[in-house]
C-alpha cells in the first residue's frame, strides 16, 4: 500500500462521527514518518535500561536461578515477545495508524475500546511503578546529602513517609511536564538520552568488578534447584512462570507497538530497530544484574536486587551521579512505554473529547491512584502476580491482532472503513461479538491460577494452577487460534462480509 494516503476524503468521512477520528488518530503521514531504524533501537535502549527491566534478572535470581540462568531466561523471554512485538509494528509502518484504531478491524469499531481500555489501566500500573522507582531515587539523593535526615515514620494507610510522598509527587510531576509537551519531545528525550543509559549498564559492571576482584566466583554461585539445594527439583515450576513473566514484561508494548512504527520510514527500519534493539540489550542488562547482585553478597553481606538501594548506600559523588543516571533512565522508560499507548487508548474512548495529551494526564492521575510501592514489595509479587497476572489478559488480545491482520484479512485494511460507522468493521453495532467470544474463552483457563497467585482464593484444582505459568502463551495461542476458525467461518457464510476483508485498500 502506498503511503500517501487521501487524507482530505478521511478526514471529510469521519467527520460525520467524532466518536472515531481526532488529529492524534490521523494516518501518519509522509512527511511524519521520519523514524529510522537508529531512532527506533534509540527508542527501544531508552526503554529497556530501567529499574523495573533491571529487576527481572535479579529477580529470578532471589527466587533461586544461577546467574546463567537468569539471563538465558531473560534472553530466551525476549526473543519470544520480539515475534509479535514485529508482527504488530507491520500495520503501524504500513498503514500509519496507532493502536487503537487497528483493534478495530478485530474488534470493531466500538469494541476496539474495551482491550484498547484493558491495555491503558495496565499502562496505568506500570506508569505508577515507574514514577514511585523514579521518585524513590530523588528520595535517597536527598537522604545521601542530608544524612538521612528526611527518613520519617510511614504515613498510616500508606504505608510510605511523607518525604518519599513529596519525592514521589515531585518525580511525577516532571514527567507531566513532558506529557503537556507531546510525542515529538519524547522522541527527542529518547534519542539524547540513549548513550547516557548504556553508560549506566557499564558503570555498574565496573563497580561490581573493582569491588569483587574481576567477579570472581560471580557465575560459579549454584542454583537453588540443584541436589542439596533449598528449592531442589524445583527448577521447572520457577522457570516456566519466570518465562512467562519476561514475555509479559513487553507484552504491553507488544500491542501498542503501532504507536510508534506508524512514524517508521519503512518496514525494513521498524524490522531492524526493534530486533538490534529489544533481545540483546535485555540480555546485556540481565548481565549487569546478576553481576551486581552477585557483587553485593560480597561487599554488603546480603543480595540487593534494587539498584536504588544499591547507589543509596555507596554514597557519595558516585551514588548521587548513579541515581541521576536513573532518574533519566525512568523518565525515558515511563513515557514512552507507559504514557503513549494509554494516552491514545483512553482518547480512544471519546476522541472528541480526550486528545492524546488529556489522556496522558488521565494517566498520570491514576498513576497515583493505585499506590504503586505496594506493587514493589517483594520479587514474588513483581513476577508472578503483576507480570503474569496481566499477561493472561494482553497475550489473547496480541493473539487476536495477529490472526486478524495476518490470517483473516492477509495484511490488507480498508483505511477509510476504520474511521467510519456504518463501514465493513461495523460488525453489530459496533461490535464484533467473535472476537470477544475468543477473548474471553483465551482469559478464562488463567483466572484460577490468578486468584491463587494473589492470594483471593486458597486453593484451585492443579490444573488450572500449572496452567498459569503458561499465561501468556495459552492466552496468546487459543485467542489467535479461536479468533482465526471463528471468523473462516462467517467469511464462508458471508460473501459480502469475506470481499470486505480481502479487498485491498
Amino acid at each position: 500500500m502506498s503511503q500517501s494516503h487521501d487524507f482530505e476524503t478521511l478526514t471529510q468521512g469521519a467527520a460525520r462521527d467524532g466518536s472515531l477520528w481526532n488529529d492524534d488518530f490521523e494516518p501518519a503521514h509522509t512527511d511524519d514518518r521520519t523514524w529510522g531504524w537508529l531512532h527506533i533501537f534509540s527508542l527501544w535502549v531508552g526503554m529497556v535500561i530501567s529499574v523495573p527491566a533491571y529487576l527481572l534478572a535479579s529477580g529470578l535470581m532471589q527466587e533461586g536461578m544461577s546467574p546463567l540462568q537468569a539471563i538465558s531466561t531473560v534472553l530466551l523471554g525476549n526473543v519470544v515477545v520480539l515475534v509479535p512485538m514485529i508482527l504488530v509494528g507491520h500495520a503501524g509502518a504500513k498503514y500509519g495508524i496507532p493502536f487503537p484504531v487497528l483493534l478495530r478491524s478485530s474488534f470493531g469499531t466500538v469494541g476496539a475500546r474495551l482491550p484498547s481500555l484493558l491495555r491503558s489501566l495496565v499502562a496505568c500500573g506500570w506508569f505508577g511503578i515507574q514514577t514511585w522507582v523514579g521518585g524513590f531515587a530523588i528520595y535517597q539523593i536527598l537522604n545521601g546529602v542530608f544524612g538521612g535526615a528526611f527518613v520519617g515514620q510511614a504515613i498510616p494507610f500508606l504505608d510510605i513517609d511523607f518525604a518519599q510522598l513529596c519525592c514521589f509527587i515531585a518525580f511525577w510531576a516532571l514527567q507531566v511536564f513532558f506529557i503537556a509537551r507531546g510525542m515529538e519531545s519524547i522522541k527527542w528525550l529518547e534519542t539524547f538520552a540513549a548513550p547516557l543509559l548504556l553508560l549506566i549498564g557499564v558503570a555498574l559492571f565496573v563497580w561490581a568488578y573493582i569491588n569483587t576482584d574481576g567477579l570472581s566466583g560471580t557465575f560459579s554461585q549454584p542454583s537453588s534447584f540443584v541436589e542439596g539445594g533449598e528449592k531442589e527439583g524445583q527448577f521447572w515450576s520457577v522457570f516456566w512462570p519466570g518465562l512467562t513473566a519476561m514475555v509479559g514484561f513487553w507484552a504491553t508494548l507488544s500491542l501498542n507497538i503501532p504507536d510508534f512504527t506508524r512514524y517508521a520510514k519503512s518496514q525494513k527500519d521498524q524490522i531492524i530497530g526493534q530486533a538490534a534493539g529489544l533481545p540483546i540489550p535485555m540480555a546485556l542488562l540481565g548481565f549487569v544484574s546478576v553481576c551486581v547482585t552477585s557483587a553485593t553478597l560480597v561487599i554488603y553481606g546480603e543480595k540487593i536486587w534494587d539498584p536504588v538501594e544499591i547507589a543509596g548506600r555507596m554514597g557519595g559523588i558516585t551514588a548521587l551521579v548513579g541515581l541521576f543516571l536513573l532518574i533519566i533512565a525512568t523518565i525515558t522508560t515511563n513515557l514512552a512505554a507507559n504514557v503513549v499507548a494509554p494516552a491514545n487508548g483512553f482518547s480512544n474512548l471519546a476522541p472528541k473529547f480526550i486528545s492524546f495529551r488529556t489522556g496522558g494526564f488521565i494517566t498520570a492521575g491514576l498513576g497515583i491512584v493505585i499506590m504503586p510501592w505496594k506493587l514493589m514489595e517483594s520479587a514474588g509479587s513483581y513476577l508472578f502476580v503483576w507480570l503474569v497476572g496481566y499477561s493472561s489478559l494482553l497475550g489473547p488480545i496480541a493473539g487476536i491482532l495477529i490472526a486478524d491482520y495476518f490470517f483473516v484479512r492477509r495484511s490488507q485494511l480498508k483505511l477509510d472503513q476504520l474511521y467510519l460507522r456504518e463501514g465493513c468493521y461495523e460488525y453489530q453495532n459496533g461490535w464484533n461479538l467473535k472476537a470477544l467470544l475468543a477473548f474471553a474463552l483465551a482469559v478464562a483457563p488463567n483466572i484460577p491460577g490468578f486468584l491463587v497467585a494473589g492470594g483471593f482464593i486458597e486453593s484451585a484444582p492443579a490444573f488450572f494452577i500449572e496452567l498459569y505459568n503458561y499465561a501468556w502463551f495459552v492466552g496468546a495461542i487459543m485467542g489467535g487460534g479461536l479468533y482465526a476458525l471463528i471468523m473462516k467461518k462467517s467469511t464462508q457464510e458471508d460473501p459480502t462480509l469475506q470481499t470486505a476483508h480481502l479487498s485491498k485498500s
